[in-house]
C-alpha cells in the first residue's frame, strides 16, 4: 500500500493519452509531469499487449505502477516487462476454432494475420505490430459480418466462456475479466484518495463509472459514447479536445479542482 496517494488515474492509450492518429503522448507532458510531482499514480489499461505496453510504461516514466493490458484481460505487474505464460491465449484461439465455420470466416483475429496485415490494418511500424501479435489473454479482431451475425457469433462464443467486447476499432474477445475488474483490485492494494479514469471507447464505460470521476475523452474518428447515467450527476465529463491534448486539459482541470 501507498500511504496518502492523493490520486490514482486509470487510463485508456489509442484516442485517449495517445493520438488516435501518430500515437503520440507529447501534449500530456505537462499533466503527467505534475502527476508525477504530487506523488499520484498513472495506471495504463489498454487493450495492448504486455510487451507493446511496456515500452509506452517506460518512456512515460510509469514503471512503479502496475499496467492493464489486453483491455482488462490481464495485468502486469510494476517494474515487469513482458508475460511468459501463453495457455489462456491458446485456449481462446481453441474455442474460437469451434465455431461456426460460416460465422468464424467473418472474424479475422491478430492471430489470422501475419505482421503486415496487423501493420496495414494498425498504421503501426512491423516492429510494433510484432508486438502488438504477442498476446497472452486476448484477441482483438475486425468484424466483417452484419450485426445480426455478430451477435450469433458473441452468443456462440458466451456458451464458452469467452466475451467480446467493443473498441475503439476492434472486436476483442477474452474470458471475461474487464479493466474494471482489474482497476478494483489495483484501488484496493494502492487505496488512493481519489481517483480518475479516462477513455473513449465502449470498453472504457465500466472503468469510467467505477472511478471517483470518468472523463469521455473525445474522439472524432469513431462514434460518440451514448449518454452516461454519471454525467447527469457531475461525475462523468467529456472533453472538446481529441488525444492527448484533451487528456492533459482534463486532468489539469481536476487537479486544480481537487486542489492538487
Amino acid at each position: 500500500m501507498t500511504p496518502d496517494m492523493p490520486l490514482l488515474v486509470f487510463t485508456d492509450l489509442d484516442g485517449t493519452l495517445l493520438s488516435h492518429s501518430d500515437y503520440r503522448w507529447d501534449a500530456a507532458l505537462p499533466a503527467l509531469e505534475h502527476l508525477a510531482n504530487i506523488g499520484a499514480g498513472v495506471v495504463l489499461a489498454s487493450s495492448k499487449t504486455a510487451p507493446e505496453i511496456s515500452a509506452l510504461r517506460q518512456e512515460m516514466r510509469l514503471e512503479k505502477w502496475p499496467t492493464i493490458v489486453e483491455n482488462g484481460a490481464g495485468l502486469l505487474a510494476p517494474q515487469v516487462q513482458a508475460i511468459a505464460d501463453f495457455s489462456i491465449y491458446a485456449q481462446l484461439r481453441a474455442v474460437l476454432a469451434h465455431t461456426s465455420a460460416n460465422l468464424r470466416e467473418k472474424f479475422c483475429g491478430f492471430g489470422d494475420m501475419d505482421v503486415a496485415q496487423v501493420a496495414d490494418l494498425t498504421s503501426l511500424s512491423p516492429s510494433a505490430s510484432a508486438l502488438a501479435k504477442q498476446r497472452a489473454f486476448s484477441e482483438p479482431g475486425a468484424w466483417s459480418g452484419t450485426s445480426q451475425e455478430k451477435a450469433k457469433f458473441l452468443e456462440e462464443l458466451a456458451a464458452q466462456g469467452v466475451a467480446g467486447r467493443e473498441g475503439g476499432r476492434f472486436l476483442t474477445l477474452s474470458f471475461g475479466a474487464t479493466k474494471a475488474d482489474q482497476m478494483a483490485q489495483i484501488i484496493d492494494d494502492l487505496a488512493p484518495c481519489h481517483t480518475i479514469a479516462l477513455g473513449d471507447a465502449p470498453n472504457d464505460v465500466e472503468m469510467l463509472e467505477t472511478a471517483d470521476f470518468g472523463v469521455i475523452i473525445a474522439n472524432p474518428h469513431s462514434a460518440q459514447l451514448p449518454l452516461l447515467e454519471g454525467e447527469t450527476k457531475g461525475q462523468i465529463t467529456r472533453t472538446r479536445r481529441a488525444g492527448p491534448e484533451g487528456w492533459n486539459a482534463a486532468i489539469m482541470a481536476h487537479l486544480a479542482r481537487l486542489k492538487l
